[in-house]
Parts: C-alpha cells; structure tokens; sequence
C-alpha cells in the first residue's frame, strides 16, 4: 500500500501555518509559514505537489464553546478555493493549538515568532488528526 502524505494548514489572515507528515511515519512536522499574499493557493499547490501529498488537513476554528465563527466562515471560504488542487480536504478542531504551540516552542527557551507558532500550530494540529486515524 502507497504511503499516503499530508499537508496541514493554520489559515490566519496574515500566514498560514504548515506542516508535513505521512501515513507510515506518522510524526507531524512544522514545515513554513506562508504569507497571506494572493499568491498563497499556488504556493500550497507547490507543496502538495512537491510532497506528493493526497490529503489536506485544514485547522477548524471554533469559539470556547464550540461554536463557529466568522474566522471558521473564511477558513471554509479557503478551503472551497483548493479544492481543485487536492483530492482530500479535512477539517481538524484547532481549539488552543496556538496556545499549546506557544509552550511548547517557549520551553526550548530560544527565541521564536509568530510564524514559528504558526507553523508548530500547524504540527499539533497535525499530528491530533494522525493520532484520531
């Protein structure tokens, strides 16, 4: 059986958080941060290209109860533009990822910035999804 890969995405405003992983590993990697720029649905297409990755997996903003908001409408809004590019779209809960990626990356006690949240984000959205398969 062919080793699936998985591209995620923490859609923002201003960067999208990335991460990497596949099926047989199973360990997801943050991968970059892409600025929101117009020309992000291509450079995404690049990268799932270059990883041969047949799944998307999209963060899922929700508020603390659960329910959507109006960054879950532009994040669905986003998702509907790649749907040419990829055969697979998934949304994952991304509830506190920011905040988990944040310790995490503080912990190593070195420098970070906002696109290293993103892309650690990204990761443990990642890996939540790869670990609920």
């Amino acid at each position: 059986m062919r080793t699936k890969s998985f591209v995620r995405l923490d859609v923002g405003l201003k960067r999208i958080g990335v991460a990497v992983a596949d099926s047989e590993v199973k360990i997801a990697v943050p991968f970059d941060t892409i600025e929101v720029d117009g020309n992000e649905i291509e450079t995404i297409a690049e990268i799932i290209v270059r990883e041969d990755a047949d799944t998307v997996v999209i963060g899922y903003p929700r508020n603390q109860q659960g329910e959507t908001t109006a960054q879950t409408g532009l994040v669905e809004q986003f998702a509907k533009k790649l749907e040419d590019v990829v055969e697979t779209i998934v949304f994952q809960d991304e509830s506190l990822t920011s905040v988990l990626a944040e310790e995490q990356l503080s912990a190593h006690k070195q420098s970070y910035s906002k696109a290293d949240i993103d892309a650690q984000a990204a990761a443990i959205i990642l890996q939540d999804y790869l670990e609920g398969k």
